[in-house]
């Protein structure tokens, strides 16, 4: 593995900022702690030059706030930033960080675009190097430390190749005239924001099973959902590592009146019994109290169902996806979703302006293959243009 440096005091942090502010081009990884954490974080940020590997420790420089000198790297429109699979990583740098970010690649994006059977980066390293990436520290807690030494390679081999992974991605684009495709989808990420994150007081509708339950069961199931959720929050822990759902499920159907009834369901060990046991057996005495109300009706999915006029334009739309998907050999999905094409169904447009007014629907798939969709879907239609 080539080597790296890393940067665990501000004072570095200050001088790599600076440095990499005259780079051309720069990969770009992160590792955060959401399989540990309630509260999760971005705990190391991985930054590659043409020459040089440097992982980022936020955690030693006094958390993720403290990145603050790399955010007019990344807001830069000299500097290209290449990663993969971008958008969580985009996700948690502006969350934590309040980063803007301009002029970047995502070779994830590309390789779908491109139509890679397989498009994770061990998969396309392996493709185009011939090398065998580790995967061993997927799972890793990022948030312990010090970091284990087969952490720190894991974490420098996820930007080693991206460079030029991103060079060959790139000549590929272009030899297929998708480099505007990628472009369009690249600053979209750019430019993505996502809501604070809320407490969902519906979230035990959304436990497998949850639906089924009796009235009595799911008003017990609500409340140790609510327990779960603030010894979460307390112990700083994921919820379903405080208490699965299939437990949750069980101990609202069997409604355990004592202690040692609570001790015989599976996954209530001993330990968790002492910790959680009095307050679990305190929310099934509270959801007893009364039957749970009428189920709410689950959040729009923003399908509609479809009439016969509209159903027989997306059957012929869908055919003309697999062929067309098939002739550019692109994976169907990429080239347009099922929910782009229902959209497309019910407008039943008339002309490709009409498709602009369907936010399912991006830029690059309009201008390239508006007017066959409009021909499409007109044709399914007997020429009408509508029904």
């Amino acid at each position: 593995m080539s080597d790296f440096e890393l940067i665990e005091t501000r004072e570095d942090l200050d001088s790599l900022a600076q440095d990499l502010l005259g780079e051309k081009v720069l990969a770009v990884d992160t590792e955060a702690d959401s399989f540990y954490h309630y509260f999760d974080k971005t705990c190391l940020v991985q930054i590659a030059t043409r020459k040089q590997i440097y992982l980022v420790d936020p955690l030693a420089i006094g958390g993720p706030s403290e990145l603050e000198p790399l955010g007019p790297v990344f807001a830069s429109p000299d500097i290209r930033k290449i990663f993969h699979a971008a958008e969580y990583d985009i996700f948690v740098l502006k969350r934590d960080c309040n980063f803007e970010f301009a002029n970047l690649f995502d070779t994830m994006v590309s390789a779908q675009l491109l139509g890679y059977p397989s498009v994770g980066l061990a998969g396309i390293a392996s493709r185009h190097f011939d090398v065998n990436l580790p995967k061993d520290e997927q799972r890793s807690d990022w948030s312990r430390r010090p970091l284990t030494a087969k952490q720190l390679s894991y974490a420098a081999s996820d930007v080693l190749y991206l460079v030029q992974l991103a060079e060959k991605l790139g000549r590929e684009l272009r030899e297929k005239k998708r480099m505007k495709w990628a472009k369009e989808e690249f600053e979209t990420l750019c430019q993505r924001a996502w809501p604070d994150r809320d407490f969902d007081d519906l979230g035990y509708l959304r436990i497998k099973g949850a639906r089924k339950l009796d009235p009595k069961a799911l008003s017990v199931l609500r409340e140790l959902y609510l327990v779960r959720d603030k010894r979460a929050r307390e112990m700083d822990r994921p919820p379903f590592k405080v208490l699965g759902n299939r437990t949750l499920l069980e101990i609202a159907e069997r409604r355990p009146k004592k202690l040692a009834e609570l001790g015989e369901i599976k996954g209530i060990t001993d330990l968790l019994l002492r910790r959680l046991g009095r307050e679990v057996m305190a929310a099934v005495r509270e959801g007893r109290k009364e039957e749970h109300g009428p189920i709410p009706k689950a959040a729009p999915s923003g399908r509609r169902r479809m009439d016969r006029h509209a159903d027989r334009r997306l059957t012929a739309l869908k055919r003309w996806r697999t062929g067309r998907a098939s002739d550019l050999d692109l994976d169907p999905g990429v080239l347009c979703p099922n929910s782009a094409l229902e959209a497309i169904a019910w407008r039943a447009p008339e002309s490709a302006s009409d498709l602009e007014e369907l936010p399912e629907l991006k830029g690059w798939f309009i201008r390239e293959f508006g007017a066959e969709v409009v021909s499409v879907a007109s044709d399914a239609d007997g020429g009408s243009g509508g029904s």
